[in-house]
């Protein structure tokens, strides 16, 4: 017995399966929670190290202002968190700070929102996979020297779950998630319950980077260090901008997931810093700063594996955000003609299978280029995402002062608070890394811009050309011709001028003559055989002193488009289809060749009729 869910608009004849909607490969909250969040949630193996790692600058005491300016980055999580939530309620479609610049901040404006979400897109994935594979190097040495190729085999591992669709991506990576999030809040209720480390085996023997004889803690250092655990923000706009990714109702839907990311990533961040404090823990080189962590609250067994081990799975993964924000982010761009289309098209299982594949390409060149070194890329990180969080944020203060509804200027408020803070985090994180490697970002951001342009100013000329938005002139019909190319009898040409006849007026086959002896003698033996054969069609001959194929008969429709104007030609290629795909390889590729001539020199309609043998 079926039943019909209030969610159904219409009533399934018994019997039949209900229209498949695409809903079954979106997202619920809580798969979207976990396809969209791993770049967040592992964030916390290096959001706090980052803060540490500044504030060891001012030495041991400078080290007691990592809750303080870890709290001062959860409230910018929370004003994020709040601020996403009403970008997904006021921009269903997606698109994030893009969707909010081009409504409320102009063309210009949204398009550096969306190159700087592009960008950070393609850095995410490539600093999650590199700081993946030096986890595990770390834990295994042998395997540094062949370390870019593994980040490539994990690169191409994701590609092909998200291939298959966002929802089995988002089911593969359920488990890592939980594992990962489980094992950080055991480590911080254990730490919790503890004086002093229960094991400092992790960082035995390895040098500290604290500053002996710094002790000043000024502004600008807690500024720094403020805008260096940042990073672990990174991500939180990703379930904005896939939206459309999520089941009905989409929108709720994805502010649920939104607000569970927020209070998870939030309730981490916190936690760990209170045990940095708890256990006076200090940077060293060569251990990262969650493994001392686990060391000091779980000791040197395998609970501390599992956590090592869990954050190798999720540092890696966490490339998944950006498989799921960046095609749909591409899509938005398509549709408003800044990307090419084909960025909008989608394959089955929902996925925008081109932005999937033009992702991993650029991101294997990334990794290519950085020879799969995390610390090369990690300074790009993180600037893009800060300028669409501000971009966003400066948007919908001008979307509440527009909308005027209840309660808009605490509303406005909070978002101008939000923008302030992370615009303050854009010019100290640009500044401070500008010589590390955040100089080619702010390269890189203009001309991505400048290309959405001058893809935008294409479609335009296209679409001018086409008259796109006007009513054409009525359909006539004119005089058809067809040319079919031949150089043997067959039932292939049989086929060909079977179909010429039922497309066109008239039919005239054409062949290519050369002068060799050879080839004068072939062009006599098809003469004869037509002859014989008499099907009824004029058989044309076009000298070629060059030994070309596609030109000559490119020439003849010249010819006949100038003689006989208000004629349309139609140029019929005939080709064989194997019945094997390796058999292609033996093809002389005739028809390709004819093909490319017609089509580069003449207006003539070119029809490839394919031979299934």
């Amino acid at each position: 017995m079926s039943v019909l869910t209030t969610e159904q608009p219409d009533a399934v004849p018994a019997g039949e399966e209900p229209p498949d909607t695409g809903e079954r490969h979106r997202l619920t909250a809580v798969t979207g929670l976990a396809a969209l969040s791993l770049d967040a949630m592992a964030s916390v193996a290096y959001g706090p190290e980052a803060i540490v790692l500044v504030l060891a600058g001012a030495g041991a005491h400078g080290l007691g202002f990592t809750l303080p300016v870890t709290l001062a980055i959860a409230v910018l999580l929370a004003v994020l968190v709040a601020s996403y939530r009403q970008v997904i309620a006021a921009f269903p479609d997606g698109g994030g700070s893009y969707a909010v610049a081009k409504r409320h901040l102009g063309a210009h404006t949204s398009l550096v929102a969306a190159a700087s979400l592009v960008l950070d897109y393609v850095l995410n994935v490539a600093v999650a996979v590199t700081a993946g594979v030096a986890a595990l190097t770390s834990a295994f040495p042998a395997l540094y020297g062949d370390r870019l190729w593994l980040c490539l085999a994990v690169l191409a591992l994701i590609t092909a779950v998200n291939l298959r669709g966002i929802v089995e991506s988002a089911k593969a990576f359920i488990v890592p998630t939980v594992v990962f999030v489980g094992s950080i809040f055991v480590l911080i209720a254990v730490g919790l319950s503890r004086s002093h480390p229960v094991s400092t085996v992790t960082a035995a023997g390895h040098a500290s980077v604290v500053a002996d004889n710094a002790s000043t803690v000024g502004a600008l250092l807690l500024l720094k260090a403020f805008a260096s655990g940042c990073a672990a923000l990174t991500g939180v706009e990703a379930i904005a901008n896939a939206v459309p990714t999520f089941r009905r109702p989409r929108a709720r839907r994805a502010q649920r997931a939104e607000v569970a990311l927020g209070a998870v990533l939030g309730l981490m961040l916190i936690g760990l810093s209170v045990l940095i404090g708890r256990f006076h823990l200090q940077p060293v080189r060569g251990v990262t700063v969650l493994a001392q962590l686990a060391d000091a609250s779980l000791g040197h067994n395998w609970a501390f594996y599992v956590i090592q081990f869990a954050t190798v799975i999720l540092l890696a993964l966490s490339a998944n955000t950006s498989f799921g924000g960046l095609p749909v982010l591409l899509k938005l761009l398509a549709r408003d003609n800044y990307a090419p289309h084909v960025f909008a098209l989608k394959a089955d299982r929902q996925v925008h299978r081109h932005g999937v594949l033009a992702l991993a390409v650029v991101s294997a060149a990334l990794l290519v280029f950085s020879g799969g070194d995390t610390d090369t890329l990690v300074p790009m990180f993180a600037i893009g995402v800060f300028v669409g969080f501000t971009i966003a944020q400066v948007g919908m203060v001008r979307h509440w002062r527009l909308e005027r509804g209840t309660g808009w200027r605490e509303k406005a408020l909070l978002n101008g608070f939000g923008a302030v803070l992370t615009g303050v985090a854009t010019v100290v994180v640009t500044a401070s890394k500008f010589t590390e490697g955040a100089w080619l970002i702010v390269v890189a951001l203009p001309l991505l811009v400048a290309g959405f342009g001058i893809v935008h100013r294409a479609y335009g000329r296209i679409g001018e050309r086409l008259g796109l938005g006007c009513i054409p002139k009525s359909p006539h019909r004119e005089r058809s011709l067809v040319v079919v190319p031949v150089s043997t009898l067959s039932r292939l040409t049989s086929e060909a001028l079977t179909a010429a006849a039922s497309l066109g007026d008239e039919v005239r086959a054409v062949t290519v003559c050369y002068p060799d002896p050879e080839d004068r003698a072939q062009l006599h033996a098809l003469e004869r055989a037509w002859a014989k054969w008499d099907p009824g069609v004029k058989l044309v001959q076009l000298a070629c002193e060059r030994r070309s194929l596609g030109r000559p008969i490119a020439a003849y429709v010249r010819e006949v488009a100038a003689a006989e104007p208000g004629t349309r030609v139609t140029v019929l290629i005939p080709e064989a289809e194997p019945e094997r795909l390796w058999q292609r390889l033996l093809q002389n590729q005739r028809g390709a060749v004819v093909a490319h001539s017609v089509r580069r020199e003449t207006d003539a309609v070119i029809c490839r009729l394919r031979f299934r043998l």
